[in-house]
């Protein structure tokens, strides 16, 4: 299997090409040349496996180049008991009948990037190895919250790489925030942005695609490369916890092989669900991809109408890893269900830079919803949800889980759909206590408390433990305060590599 760009441009690109670039040269993202098919008795094989062994099952369909000692070295240094809290890694938690939740959170950050981000930094330095690069890889990442943080421990003091982090000014939460410009190692950068997360991350992209720039860069020995999910390699490693949710349901006796599930995904950028998108296609039965999405809902909008307009009012919410206006993973989407037109795709592509918008037409349209159903949740909704989860399931989400969960309600009243559902819960409510605090005790009772003193008052309301690698953040020395203007991105990037004096 080879990698083509969305936007048609240069060569076919092995696995280990698609990783080590990110991102195509025409800025196109790297797709898979053929369709992946994983036989159902493949499948079957992997029930009673945990989940280091159905990720080695399931990676060389994607990356094929990588050796099977290879992918399962990676895989068992990226689960490990060291990095993950939960010997399931990703357990699946019955929250009622026909209702069940998937932790992705039991990482070192306590998000689901982890999932992805533990991986990424051991494929990687194969990729570059397998290429013949030899230049110093230097990765850049956009981050709306949570993948600045788990790009950044992943990466940290690996040989070969640098990474420089960007995150918008006052868009993401305090606990996010001070884990990234706390992080330690020897080859990071961490710099706010002001402005959004589209800001951060369209600033990345500009410079992915600066000729001169790169051109510099590489007179000094180094090559951009991306964490972010228009990497493949983030991508990829997110297929495997739809395959293991569905084996999971069916080893606790709560589905029988064969049966569909849906799932729901709280997502803002598109990639979480579209690794549902390519579990299905490779033949896990999947009836519904759920798309939940909070104030800014621009992708609820799409899925409803095939109209992508970016052109309106950008909001903070109380799920600010979702916050985003950009949803850069749909290009995948629109490539795979337009039969791989890149045409189309420039031309889509073409008009949101220029116009902020574009329109599918309703051949397409009629085929993404018969994939996907879209919601959202406001602040006040999430909030509720929160409270209400608790009291009555005895369940602790986070703001984004809760809107997934609050879409799913939706989605149950507007369809009476009672086929058995995942939702995917994309953060620990720690990450977000503040708000989480404040929806179950009150705001009286979180007033004047800082998001540290928080985190006691919330393990003691809700009897669950605070993650370990959120404890004593607040006391953890501050070592990165850059704040940039976006146009000011290359410049800090050039300053971070020594290229300016």
């Amino acid at each position: 299997m080879n990698y083509i760009s969305t936007r048609g441009g240069g060569q076919a690109v092995s696995a280990a090409g698609a990783i080590k670039a990110g991102i195509a040269p025409d800025g196109g993202l790297y797709v898979p040349d053929t369709t992946v098919n994983i036989e159902p008795a493949v499948v079957e094989a992997m029930k009673n496996e945990n989940y280091c062994s159905r990720a080695a099952y399931i990676l060389p369909y994607y990356l094929t180049g990588y050796s099977g000692g290879e992918i399962a070295d990676c895989v068992r240094g990226a689960y490990s008991p060291q990095s993950f809290d939960h010997p399931e890694v990703a357990p699946l938690v019955r929250l009622a009948e026909g209702t069940y939740v998937l932790e992705l959170w039991h990482g070192p950050t306590s998000a689901f990037k982890d999932m992805a981000l533990q991986i990424l930094p051991r494929l990687l330095p194969l990729a570059v190895e397998k290429t013949g690069e030899k230049a110093e890889i230097v990765i850049l990442v956009a981050t709306s919250g949570d993948t600045g943080k788990a790009a950044l421990e992943g990466f940290k003091d690996v040989p070969g790489t640098k990474i420089m982090v960007f995150f918008p000014d006052q868009g993401v939460s305090e606990v996010q925030r001070l884990q990234m410009i706390t992080q330690e190692g020897g080859n990071v950068a961490v710099s706010a942005v002001k402005g959004n997360f589209d800001d951060a991350q369209s600033g990345v992209k500009v410079i992915f695609t600066d000729e001169l720039l790169n051109k510099r860069i590489k007179e000094k020995g180094f090559k951009f490369s991306s964490a972010n999910s228009i990497n493949w390699g983030r991508l990829a490693p997110q297929i495997i916890y739809y395959f293991s949710a569905y084996l999971d349901l069916q080893r606790q006796g709560w589905a029988s092989g064969g049966e569909p599930v849906n799932f729901v995904v709280p997502t803002g950028n598109f990639g979480n669900i579209l690794a549902g998108f390519y579990a299905r296609q490779a033949g896990l039965p999947i009836k519904r991809l759920i798309c939940a999405s909070n104030q800014n809902n621009v992708l609820t909008d799409f899925v409803k109408t095939g109209v992508y307009d970016r052109n309106r009012r950008f909001y903070r919410t109380l799920s600010p890893s979702m916050d985003i206006l950009i949803s850069s993973n749909l290009e995948r989407l629109l490539f795979e269900l337009s039969d791989k037109n890149p045409a189309l795709v420039r031309g889509w592509m073409g008009d949101l830079k220029e116009k902020g918008s574009y329109s599918v037409g309703s051949g397409l349209l009629e085929k993404i919803q018969s994939l996907f159903w879209s919601g959202c949740a406001s602040d006040r909704e999430t909030m509720d949800t929160i409270k209400k989860t608790f009291d009555q399931k005895g369940y602790l989400a986070d703001t984004h889980t809760a809107v997934g969960i609050n879409v799913y309600n939706k989605y149950r009243e507007a369809t009476g759909d009672g086929t058995p559902t995942v939702i995917l819960s994309t953060a620990s409510p720690y990450k977000f206590n503040g708000s989480v605090a404040r929806a179950l005790l009150g705001e009286e009772a979180v007033a004047g408390k800082s998001e540290f003193e928080l985190l006691e008052i919330l393990s003691r309301a809700s009897g669950t433990q605070i993650p370990r690698n959120l404890k004593d953040l607040d006391k953890k020395p501050v070592l990165h305060g850059k704040v940039v203007e976006r146009e000011a991105m290359a410049d800090a990037v050039e300053e971070f590599l020594g290229m300016r004096d």
